[in-house]
């Protein structure tokens, strides 16, 4: 038994915290788990759950109107009100089940704001408390941005609470975050202009996927103003005033930040320890999630990896087997991890990009399609679908899938076992496909598309 109070101390009480906290509980460990505000982090509280409720009320909107080819008849009354209070409800209850998996995993909850003291030290509240290791996964939270009416802009924290729903919004950013509050808000019947200073939005995918995305969200009736940035914002009896740098003036009820996440290390205290930071700000850790002072760990949205949940939990269980398990588990694969931008149509991806495999393999085959699906036709709806398949010529192997349309992240998830597994497009041509499916395109594409 060593000298310290704990083996674990988690600071931080999203996914990631959470799990490491569980499994090395379990694994025998004295652990403790401070966390400020509600459990569960981004993803349960103002991040993945919520909006993907946002996102399926959005997609309701939308299947009632092709639901008319069909031959039903609605008047589609949306109240905006039942949609925030009923995902309130939601995440109040995941909030409890949180709680309740700390409490049977034997993990000490402190609730208050910690703060690292020493390597080996932490403050929750004033608290003195010590443990032979120390885990950082307090996350991210919305970057600030600074110019004159900046103040006027909300985050994506504030859009779940909204009292009413705008009748003008401007989504300010490019990213996930951006693109799906522009989809969610369109859908639910929003004016909605998506403000962007690169010339594309979604930098990162595959720029034929970008494209695509592009093309069907503007059709949607999203107003995409790519190339400029927000210089100015002024607020006028309860209106917002915008200026862009190329000189355009939009007028709007409410203007979301979304231009990114940084991390969330505000009061924690590292000045207090030797915890290096790499360029983008965020934590340096070596392959055992060590940071400079090797008793501070680091995992999740404040190490530079894919700020997505399930990464966060895988980066957990690993941390817990070398430190807690002995053991050394295969590195995680962090090319093979597909993610999905919940938008209108979905967007799935895993893998490498076209651009990527270009630097990657000296020969590559690309298969593209893209196509109206069938649910399409009677309710005459001109969305299209979107899926490509990205192959190294010398090996087969299928390297990155890029998907857009209906459900696309329930498809990809599949489609990445595939790709980790090292699939060969040989073996996908092997595969019958379901009819009539938008999913057996995948297993149905033989023409090379290009070199």
């Amino acid at each position: 038994m060593s000298d310290f109070q704990y083996d674990l101390i988690v600071i931080g009480g999203g996914s990631g915290g959470v799990r490491a906290a569980r499994v090395a509980a379990k694994s025998g460990a004295r652990v403790a788990l401070a966390e400020q505000s509600r459990l569960g982090g981004t993803c349960v509280n103002v991040g993945c759950v919520p909006k993907k409720f946002f996102s399926y009320a959005a997609h309701f909107a939308e299947g009632f109107e092709q639901s008319r080819g069909y031959g039903f008849h609605s008047d589609n009354r949306f109240d905006w009100a039942t949609l925030r209070d009923n995902t309130a409800s939601e995440i109040e209850r995941l909030n409890g089940i949180y709680r309740s998996l700390l409490d049977k995993a034997g993990v000490e909850l402190l609730s208050g704001h910690a703060r690292i003291e020493g390597p080996n030290e932490v403050t929750v509240d004033g608290q003195q408390v010590t443990a032979e290791r120390i885990l950082i996964a307090v996350g991210g939270t919305p970057r600030q941005l600074d110019f004159p009416g900046a103040e006027h802009m909300v985050s994506s924290n504030e859009m779940f609470t909204l009292a009413t729903l705008p009748k003008r919004m401007v989504v300010y950013g490019g990213g996930y975050i951006a693109v799906e509050f522009a989809s969610i808000l369109n859908g639910l019947g929003v004016e909605t202009t998506l403000v962007y200073r690169g010339e594309l939005f979604l930098k990162g995918f595959d720029h034929e996927l970008r494209e695509f995305l592009r093309d069907e969200i503007s059709g949607k009736g999203v107003k995409l103003h790519f190339n400029a940035s927000i210089s100015a914002i002024e607020k006028s009896e309860g209106v917002k005033h915008i200026t862009l740098d190329d000189g355009t003036s939009i007028d709007a009820d409410l203007v979301l930040s979304a231009v990114g996440r940084e991390p969330n290390f505000e009061g924690l205290g590292l000045d207090n320890v030797d915890v290096a930071l790499d360029g983008g700000g965020f934590i340096k850790v070596d392959d055992a999630y060590q940071t400079s002072t090797p008793s501070i760990l680091a995992l999740g949205d404040v190490i530079n990896t894919p700020q997505l949940t399930p990464v966060a939990i895988a980066e957990a269980i690993h941390m817990v087997a070398i430190h807690f398990e002995q053991r050394t588990p295969e590195p995680i694969n962090y090319e093979a991890v597909a993610t999905a931008v919940f938008c209108s149509p979905n967007a799935a991806t895993v893998g490498l990009t076209e651009e990527e495999a270009r630097q990657r393999f000296e020969g590559l085959r690309i298969y593209v399609t893209a196509f109206r699906p069938l649910l399409h036709t009677l309710a005459q709806d001109p969305g299209r679908c979107f899926m490509k398949l990205v192959v190294d010529d010398a090996s087969d192997k299928v390297v990155g899938v890029h998907v857009a349309g209906a459900d696309a992240g329930e498809l990809v998830q599949g489609l990445a076992i595939g790709v980790q597994s090292g699939i060969t497009k040989q073996q996908y041509d092997a595969t019958i496909g379901i009819h009539p499916t938008s999913a057996e395109e995948i297993v149905t594409l033989r023409e090379v598309t290009r070199r």
